[in-house]
């Protein structure tokens, strides 16, 4: 049972850092695009990178807060998890918003830091879930 616990809580951690860092990115991206050519950085910067990052997100985090909810039974990740998530994919998707520095940047960064929040509440759920007759699990 440990051994699931930290695989779970490693999930979170990871999660979380991993959306935030995407949502630094994003907010960083329009600086970085004038820089990016000189600094050798433009292939970062690409549209596949960014899909496989919005790729990657969404399964790790449906995985993670899924596999989370199951345990402590709480909705409230998965409340701040569906908008970011539903967010990244529309800056990615909607062609009228990928193509716009300004709108792009505040929605994929909105998205990824509800994403990381997500994956932080999910793992402060997790760490206050008591074993008890309620328990489904």
């Amino acid at each position: 049972m440990p051994l699931r616990s930290n695989f779970r809580h490693f999930l979170d951690r990871f999660g979380a850092l991993g959306s935030l860092l995407c949502a630094v990115h994003c907010a960083v991206l329009p600086m970085l695009l004038a820089a990016a050519p000189a600094l050798g950085l433009s292939f970062w910067l690409s549209g596949e990178v960014e899909a496989v990052i919005v790729v990657f997100v969404t399964l790790l985090g449906l995985f993670s807060l899924i596999f989370g909810y199951r345990r402590h039974r709480a909705m409230q990740a998965l409340a701040l998890l569906v908008p970011g998530l539903l967010l990244l994919w529309a800056g990615l998707l909607h062609a009228e918003l990928h193509h716009s520095l300004i709108p792009h940047a505040i929605v994929m960064t909105l998205g990824g830091m509800l994403v990381g929040f997500a994956h932080l509440l999910n793992l402060r759920l997790n760490q206050g879930h008591v074993h008890d007759a309620s328990c489904v699990h």
